[in-house]
């Protein structure tokens, strides 16, 4: 795709003021808010490898333009990196592709990009739907009534969402995050051009020996083995990424040892694009639903399906703060 042509979901490209840089106009179909996009953006952003200004409705990070790498997929490829910085408005989403020093953008690699963040973003998440479904639920209803734009927020990489689920294991979010930075500052690379630093990949982690993993990110023995296997696992073929067959990922990210059925939905939400996962032993999620049990939140939340991540989402956004 050259300037000026389009990219998939009707996306337009036009040169920006960077003049490396590419801008893809992303139409959004039905109800969007973006509020919450950028503010569970912000909560989740990891220092040194993304940027979120709240007040600006913007977010910025690394991706790999090519798919190398991209939840697991492509080890040992080539990766074509660049920057995406996300504009977020009501109606249509801007995303400046900016490209790391030495890649030249191609239409492929803006092609790439445009399909990327729709799905990331969730912009062609069927909300009337969802509204037909929840709105007249005595929970749910005035929820979905009251913010009818919210979307399944989902993830870039599903490897790197993976690493943060675990750092963020029975911790708080800003503990995930501080975590989650200390390991891009110790084992992820800068990006020439961006400015930002890339997440570190799976094959890398792998061979870091469990004891380094356990200092540089001061977490506990048991987390640090949990990293080092969910790396080797996923160097050795795993993909967590919406591509794939959902119940393997699901079956092989649970044979991991450290990770549980609460990490493994609430994975099938964020990096598997699963629209029926629901974590029904997340604690938030029990809190609202009164104090439910695992057992009475997974029961409360039939009536609900197909559309359980959205009902999670929505459940999430009625107690959280989505913005640090």
């Amino acid at each position: 795709m050259r300037a000026g042509g389009t990219a998939p979901g009707g996306s337009a490209a036009e040169p920006t003021r960077d003049s490396r840089a590419r801008r893809l106009s992303l139409a959004v179909d039905g109800d969007y808010d973006p509020a919450h996009a950028v503010g569970l953006l912000a909560a989740h952003s990891v220092p040194g490898a993304e940027l979120t200004d709240v007040a600006a409705s913007t977010h910025s990070r690394v991706v790999d333009l090519g798919g190398a790498g991209v939840g697991g997929a492509g080890v040992g490829r080539a990766a074509r990196l660049g920057r995406l910085d996300v504009h977020f408005g009501p109606d249509v989403v801007e995303v400046d592709v900016v490209p790391a020093d030495g890649v030249d953008l191609g239409p492929a690699d803006l092609d790439r990009a445009g399909a990327l963040a729709r799905r990331w973003l969730d912009l062609d998440g069927d909300t009337g739907a969802v509204q037909a479904a929840l709105g007249a639920d005595p929970v749910l209803g005035p929820l979905v009534r009251a913010r009818p734009g919210i979307r399944v927020t989902g993830s870039p990489d599903g490897f790197e969402t993976a690493v943060m689920t675990v750092l963020g294991q029975q911790v708080s979010l800003a503990a995930a995050r501080t975590f989650t930075g200390r390991l891009v500052a110790a084992h992820g690379v800068d990006v020439p051009g961006t400015g930002l630093r890339r997440f570190p990949r799976a094959e890398a982690l792998a061979a870091v020996d469990v004891d380094e993993l356990r200092a540089a990110v001061g977490v506990t023995n048991a987390r640090a083995r949990t990293l080092s296997a969910l790396a080797t696992v996923v160097t050795d073929g795993l993909v967590i990424s919406p591509d794939v067959d959902l119940a393997d990922a699901r079956r092989r990210l649970l044979a991991v040892p450290g990770i549980g059925p609460w990490t493994v939905e609430y994975l099938a939400v964020r990096a598997l694009a699963d629209r029926d996962a629901w974590p029904a032993g997340d604690l938030v999620l029990r809190r609202v639903l009164g104090g439910a049990t695992t057992k009475e939140a997974e029961a409360a939340s039939a009536p609900w399906s197909p559309f359980r991540a959205y009902a999670l989402f929505h459940l999430w956004a009625a107690v959280l703060p989505t913005a640090p």
